[in-house]
């Protein structure tokens, strides 16, 4: 009696539970676009992708004149030798040649990318943190996204590592000069390569990210959040080593055509990945497809580790900053 007596109570007509549909997890769909602005994370991926490519430059200096077969000066596929040969002809200084170009790029590059993946997993994944399959094709519309911003000036970039003192003064000087001499269409003369190399790489290198990340993260959950950038940096690190191990290849296609004429590089009658592979393996055999393969994973193991705990720091700061204003709304 006293229970129904309880019961009638709290039956008031004006208050009625609000019907929920049955895939309603508003913990999930919090979680799975940390409530963040568009442009928040477009500050957290610029920031991110500068700190990474800035930190890991001179590994991927060592990367592209090994890459770089032809006529120019270093032909070893050693990373010593070819680190030894760079120090011997232009100093520790040409281990940053190009660095102003990366600059440039990589911000507006990563800004793009990480907004663009996170607004894409957040339609895709439909509420679900675990959809592996978001998580990829997501990151492929990530990259041909940012590529289209950072291909040009990969391209300076690349050219700037390469060359000598006298090949081009600077970034502009580059700039001109290929505007002047080859047209515009040479800051693009590998997209279409870059596209189908990131967008494996990305694939591959998101799935193994979320994956791994969520698997150290269900190995200790009590402890999670106090190792939360432990977690991000050791699954960025296992997921940039091997989306790089597996689009080596493709990377020294990119490399190729991004570096003809320079230095006494080969220069290509098509821009065809097709001729381009035949070319390195008529000059410089199969293996010749996997040069650089140490420096690129060395490159990108810690600078994957780098960027995703920049970029989750920065998405934490904003998420704080975030609750603090919704806070004081409230109050």
């Amino acid at each position: 009696m006293a229970a129904e007596a309880t019961t009638t109570k709290f039956q008031n007509p004006d208050f009625r539970p609000v019907p929920q549909p049955p895939d309603f997890h508003p913990e999930i769909a919090v979680t799975a676009h940390d409530g963040l602005r568009y442009w928040q994370f477009m500050i957290a991926g610029s920031i991110a992708g500068s700190v990474e490519h800035m930190a890991m430059f001179p590994v991927d200096t060592v990367k592209t004149h090994m890459q770089a077969i032809g006529s120019c000066p270093i032909k070893s596929v050693g990373v010593r030798q070819a680190l030894k040969s760079i120090l011997k002809t232009e100093g520790p200084s040409g281990l940053y040649r190009g660095i102003g170009a990366m600059g440039l790029g990589a911000g507006p590059a990563h800004a793009v990318y990480f907004s663009v993946y996170e607004v894409s997993k957040k339609f895709l994944s439909a509420g679900n943190p675990n959809n592996a399959v978001a998580h990829a094709i997501s990151g492929v519309f990530a990259t041909v996204a940012s590529d289209a911003v950072f291909t040009p000036m990969d391209m300076v970039k690349q050219r700037l590592q390469l060359g000598e003192n006298s090949t081009y003064k600077g970034v502009w000087d580059c700039v001109k000069r290929v505007l002047r001499e080859e047209g515009l269409g040479a800051f693009y003369a590998s997209y279409r390569t870059t596209v189908l190399m990131n967008a494996p790489f990305t694939a591959v290198h998101f799935a193994t990210y979320e994956a791994t990340k969520r698997g150290l993260m269900e190995i200790s959950p009590e402890s999670a959040s106090d190792e939360r950038l432990a977690v991000h940096a050791t699954a960025g690190a296992a997921a940039g080593a091997l989306a790089a191990a597996v689009t080596t290849p493709l990377d020294v296609v990119k490399t190729q055509l991004q570096c003809q004429g320079v230095c006494g590089c080969d220069r290509f009658q098509s821009s065809s990945i097709g001729h381009v592979i035949q070319t390195i393996i008529k000059k410089d055999g199969y293996r010749g497809l996997i040069r650089g393969w140490m420096p690129r994973m060395l490159f990108h193991a810690p600078a994957a580790a780098i960027c995703w705990s920049t970029y989750e720091a920065c998405k934490s700061f904003f998420e704080e900053v975030n609750d603090s204003s919704n806070s004081s709304t409230i109050t």
